[in-house]
């Protein structure tokens, strides 16, 4: 269970891993432009994969692919249209180094919202498995027609065990909190 919480972002998504390498799950996306004049509502079934990784001697890289596919409502248009979000992700990680590289286009009908995202971060030391290992990582990201600018967020993350939670503030001052919890 994972899920992105900001001014102009709210994602939830409940996944099943059923092998190693495959998960489906429901997801829920809600997207607001940045004058908050336009917004979209896509409640989806997602099917994530992971392509390939590299366990390396001190490191791990991931190719990841996930696409969906739903139903999008907007203020700015009347029913609803079935919508499709195709996307990649790269990161590699140590245990004190973090980069990510994420793309995802959402697509329906006179629709074309392309998200992108870029991270980096750092662990302030490393910390065994029971320990709270926190991290400060950097995000930017921008989507199509929606936002005119990049969104720039520093934030605080913390990992223990089965946790996940980062919290920051982003250029427009906007709290940001995301989180994962892996059953």
């Amino acid at each position: 269970a994972m899920g992105d919480i900001s001014e102009t972002w709210r994602e939830a998504w409940v996944n099943y891993a059923f092998t190693p390498r495959d998960a489906l799950g429901v997801g829920y996306v809600q997207m607001k432009s940045d004058d908050k004049s336009k917004q979209r509502k896509l409640a989806e079934v997602n099917y994530t994969r992971l392509l390939h990784r590299w366990n390396l001697p001190n490191a791990q890289a991931n190719v990841w692919l996930f696409g969906s596919v739903g139903s999008m409502t907007g203020n700015d248009f009347s029913g609803s249209k079935t919508a499709y979000a195709p996307g990649v992700q790269l990161d590699y990680e140590t245990t004190r180094i973090y980069v990510a590289a994420t793309s995802r286009l959402y697509r329906a009908d006179g629709i074309r919202h392309d998200f992108n995202s870029v991270r980096a971060g750092f662990s302030f030391y490393t910390a065994d498995y029971e320990d709270t290992q926190p991290w400060f990582v950097v995000e930017a990201r921008r989507m199509r027609d929606l936002s005119d600018e990049t969104e720039i967020t520093p934030m605080l993350r913390l990992i223990n065990k089965k946790y996940f939670i980062e919290l920051g503030i982003n250029n427009n001052r906007e709290p940001k909190f995301s989180f994962m919890y892996i059953f």
